[in-house]
């Protein structure tokens, strides 16, 4: 018995340690890849900037031209691209782990309405700007997530539930956003569609910082928060039992990716299915690993630095918003969804 009972544990041992040798191998590529999205955003471009010459900006021995366009345009503009790619993965594997459900995303459940139904608010109606749009947008992505849990509600939180009442919420943002963009100038709405689209044209150092600053400290707190994740995917009762705090963990969780959907939104719009397609690639790469945080939030960051460099030059003279991209990616992959939800007979 003693020598059966010490085989298990080694067979145990050998599997845990293939897991975290392909968890570390799978994040060690998937952050390559984001590095070689870097790479490839800053020497490629109208003026071809070689290698050494990028290297030598970022070391701070380049010269002034070349600073000029490796140092003010091209590397504030892919270092928002990964931080923004980075939020969004990481806040949509909160969800739909938490919800147990793959149509659990920011921005099909309304959390991104509410951001940009905020920030487009704070523009049209009282002409803020700058860092006040940018909190306009997190107050709306919090008020959007606070009104969905409590809709949702019904002495717990049912996946299902959330994300259909999600779902209406966001509609009825959607439709405020429109209004408003209908009582603007045409050049407001104009610049205001191409930023709902979303966008990293024209980013720079002034939307950097600011994400950088609150993702320094949301997503270690998101990662802290999510010790508690395992157990309330076995349901509500289970993560009782287990000795769980269920609601704490889980409004720590849900405030968590929202605030993560909220600043990453107010730095370069609601750019579409991120958050959506991320954690499921994730989960196929590193299979058994729960959530996979950290490969979703590697996988956003690889995303949107690819999808906004062919944004960049997939058509010639002319520079598409990331979000068009993305929603190339995302779109077929939620009819896919959808449709094989309906073929086995379940909602998600």
């Amino acid at each position: 018995m003693n020598a059966r009972t010490a085989e298990a544990a080694a067979r145990i041992g050998r599997l845990r340690h293939r897991r975290a040798a392909r968890f570390t191998g799978v994040c060690t590529v998937l952050a390559l890849v984001a590095l070689a999205a870097l790479v490839l955003s800053l020497t490629v471009g109208d003026i071809e900037v070689p290698l050494t010459d990028v290297l030598a900006v970022l070391t701070g021995r380049g010269d002034a031209g070349t600073w000029f366009i490796v140092g003010e345009l091209r590397l504030p503009r892919a270092l928002l691209a990964l931080l923004v790619g980075c939020c969004f993965g990481l806040s949509g594997a909160v969800f739909q782990a938490l919800l147990r459900n793959p149509l659990a995303s920011p921005d099909v459940i309304g959390v991104s309405s509410g951001a940009s139904a905020g920030a487009v608010l704070s523009s049209m109606a009282f002409g803020l700007s700058g860092l006040a749009m940018s909190g306009a947008a997190l107050a709306g992505a919090l008020l959007a997530g606070t009104a969905i849990y409590l809709l949702a509600w019904r002495g717990g939180v049912s996946g299902g539930r959330f994300v259909l009442i999600g779902i209406g919420v966001g509609t009825g943002l959607i439709s405020l956003r429109s209004y408003l963009m209908t009582r603007a100038e045409a050049t407001e709405a104009a610049n205001a569609f191409v930023w709902l689209t979303g966008s990293l044209n024209g980013r720079s150092w002034d939307q950097f910082w600011p994400l950088l600053g609150c993702a320094l400290v949301l997503v270690p707190l998101t990662l802290a928060a999510s010790r508690g994740l395992g157990a309330l995917q076995l349901g509500d009762d289970a993560a009782g039992g287990l000795g769980a705090r269920v609601e704490h963990s889980r409004l720590a969780l849900l405030a968590s990716a929202t605030a993560l959907v909220g600043v990453a939104t107010a730095a370069a719009g609601p750019i579409g299915f991120v958050a959506f397609v991320s954690p499921p690639i994730a989960r196929r790469l590193v299979p058994g690993q729960g959530a996979a945080l950290v490969p979703s939030a590697l996988t956003g960051a690889a995303l949107v630095c690819l999808a906004d460099f062919a944004a960049q030059h997939l058509l010639p003279h002319t520079q598409l918003p990331v979000g068009v991209v993305t929603s190339i990616v995302g779109a077929p992959y939620l009819l896919w969804l959808l449709a094989r939800a309906n073929r086995v007979g379940r909602g998600g």
